[in-house]
């Protein structure tokens, strides 16, 4: 007799942040590479590193990627391609500095008009069930764009994913 699989309820995650010199710093985490960190340009910090605000958005960005495609598998739909773009805006509130909303802007592309509409309910319950935006106080919108791929587009195979 098989065993049952019992799933956990509840995860960690562990990472250290490690202070350079001025308003830099480094992030690791085990077995991932380190990422360079350090205020924004417009709090004082240098140009071209990761700031805790891009962080932000990206993993908003990142987590409704990652639960779309979880929907996309359980509903069979025939993804040819994904990308999204997301955008914060951080406000000063008199009190303290606060995220508004974020807006993620998914570009689909399907295999098939049907693909199209399951693709567009995938997106929605990935909205309403984000771990990361139902983790934050402000709005997220997902704002989605989704096309059917011409006849003859390359449909990437398992081995692709």
């Amino acid at each position: 007799m098989a065993k049952a699989r019992v799933r956990p309820k509840s995860w960690r995650y562990a990472n250290t942040v490690t202070w350079k010199k001025k308003k830099e710093a480094n992030l690791t985490a085990e077995g991932k590479p380190d990422l360079e960190l350090a205020t924004p340009p417009d709090f004082g910090g240098p140009e071209g590193i990761w700031s805790p605000e891009d962080l932000l958005v990206a993993a908003v960005n990142s987590c409704i990627l990652t639960t779309f495609l979880y929907h996309q598998a359980k509903a069979g739909i025939e993804l040819v391609g994904y990308r999204s773009a997301a955008e914060g805006t951080l406000v000063y509130t008199g009190k303290a500095l606060q995220f508004t909303d974020v807006v993620v802007r998914p570009e689909v592309l399907v295999v098939a008009e049907d693909d199209a509409r399951k693709a567009a309910a995938a997106l929605k319950r990935s909205e309403e069930t984000c771990l990361i935006s139902n983790a934050l106080n402000c709005a997220v919108r997902v704002e989605p764009s989704i096309q059917v791929a011409p006849a003859g587009a390359r449909v990437p195979r398992r081995s692709d994913t």
